[in-house]
């Protein structure tokens, strides 16, 4: 039970290691679980959120990312880059400006018509799409876990004896 214990630990240490290497200054913001907000009168590098949201009312001068949440862009807020969701929906209200792509796997687009968006636009909505880009590997994962509990079973099972 320990030993479980110790290497989700160090799962976790790698993690929140990793999210802190990967950040290029004190203006990149990674979260996980726990949602971005970019004020009105701030200025973020990138935006990358785990598992949560982004609300951006200032500007981002690199990409906005989510996985499993969504993207709002509101008021005056910019992002230099591209905007893109996994499981999330994208809202671009008035007067906001993406100057890169925005693109959305398994979630909706909801743009004012004055939001300018400088690249295209991709929108893979509804939840097959998410069945196909997450659930769909995981159930063949699932079925090779499966089989080499099966063989590995099928080699430990005790030799039977022979009659005669």
């Amino acid at each position: 039970m320990s030993f479980m214990r110790c290497r989700v630990s160090t799962l976790l240490l790698v993690v929140a290691i990793s999210t802190v290497a990967f950040a290029d200054g004190s203006h990149d913001r990674t979260h996980v679980a726990s949602n971005i907000n970019v004020g009105p009168d701030e200025q973020v590098s990138e935006a990358t959120c785990f598992g949560c949201s982004i609300r951006v009312r200032g500007q981002v001068s690199g990409d906005v990312t989510t996985f499993g949440g969504s993207i709002v862009i509101e008021g005056q807020g910019q992002v230099g880059g591209d905007a893109t969701t996994f499981g999330g929906d994208v809202r671009l209200d008035k007067e906001v400006k993406v100057h890169g792509d925005v693109t959305v796997f398994g979630g909706r687009i909801r743009r004012d018509s004055a939001a300018t968006i400088g690249g295209d636009v991709t929108n893979m909505g509804g939840p097959g799409w998410i069945v196909l880009i997450f659930v769909i590997p995981l159930f063949f994962f699932g079925l090779f876990v499966a089989l080499i509990v099966w063989l590995v079973r099928l080699l430990l099972r005790p030799a039977k004896p022979a009659t005669a």
